[in-house]
């Protein structure tokens, strides 16, 4: 079988199948996503809420947050999905469209578990033959799919208009105590300026005034700081909390933790 793992299709849909073991990263979404678990389970991770999609669930999950994602096989199936990105260009032409205006500011809840919904689930299904078929879908069918499920959406939950249809950017908000809620995810500066409603160089100066340090090396003593708390206190072992403390990798999380602290991660481990 083909792997079709990440691959995208034009502005719009990804299918994706994960590996036959646990995999994990962290996301920035820029854009809404509509998701719909086809086998295997699949774990969304936020500041605040955690999700688990198992096969049938469909997920609405709001733009411009940090996402952990873990893609988890079951009895030997892989961990399959279809998403379609709900792209901010296709949603505004629809708008337009629709003649609707008077949309809010979005305040309410980020991430949707839909209800069981014929139309929902016969529109998911509707997508698995473009995914075998990557080369032969044009821009203009993607747009068309996209509108497709945002009727369908509005048609399910009516109230979701201004979830789907607001275009503002996010404000400036407080940075200390979006960063140590946020500091775990393992993505570029940019995006935590974006989510904090600054310029990459105002996100830097105002973090300077805030914590006396530049972005990345705060960053890097903070996670190293939680993993030492995490080891000592419960004794989690290294290979267990790397990834979710934002390291990209065991080798890299061993070397920085010997260098901040002295010694070796595991060393720690054997003093308990």
């Amino acid at each position: 079988m083909e792997d079709y793992l990440n691959k995208t299709l034009p502005n719009a849909f990804v299918f994706t199948i994960g590996a036959e073991k646990k995999k994990e990263s962290d996301r920035f979404l820029s854009e809404s996503v509509l998701a719909m678990q086809l086998s295997g389970r699949l774990t969304l991770e936020t500041n605040i809420e955690k999700m688990v999609m198992k096969p049938g669930d469909i997920l609405l999950v709001r733009k411009h947050q940090f996402v952990k994602v873990t893609k988890i096989p079951v009895d030997k199936e892989h961990q399959k999905a279809i998403l379609l990105t709900l792209k901010e260009d296709i949603l505004r032409n629809y708008a337009l469209e629709n003649k609707m205006e008077r949309i809010e500011k979005f305040n309410g809840q980020s991430n949707i578990l839909m209800p069981e919904n014929a139309f929902l689930r016969g529109f998911f299904h509707s997508l698995i033959p473009y995914t075998q078929n990557l080369k032969n879908i044009s821009p203009q069918l993607s747009a068309t799919k996209v509108k497709e499920a945002v009727q369908l959406l509005l048609l399910v939950k009516p109230e979701l208009k201004n979830f789907l249809l607001d275009f503002s950017e996010p404000h400036k908000i407080d940075l200390k105590k979006f960063m140590l809620s946020n500091y775990k995810f393992n993505v570029p500066i940019e995006n935590f300026a974006k989510l904090t409603g600054r310029s990459l160089a105002g996100f830097k100066r105002d973090f300077q005034k805030t914590f006396g340090t530049p972005p990345r090396q705060w960053l890097q003593m903070k996670r190293l700081e939680e993993a030492y708390y995490q080891i000592e206190k419960y004794n989690k072992k290294p290979s267990s909390i790397y990834l979710e403390l934002g390291f990209e990798s065991l080798s890299h999380f061993s070397y920085a933790f010997k260098k901040q602290f002295g010694y070796a991660p595991t060393e720690l481990t054997k003093t308990r």
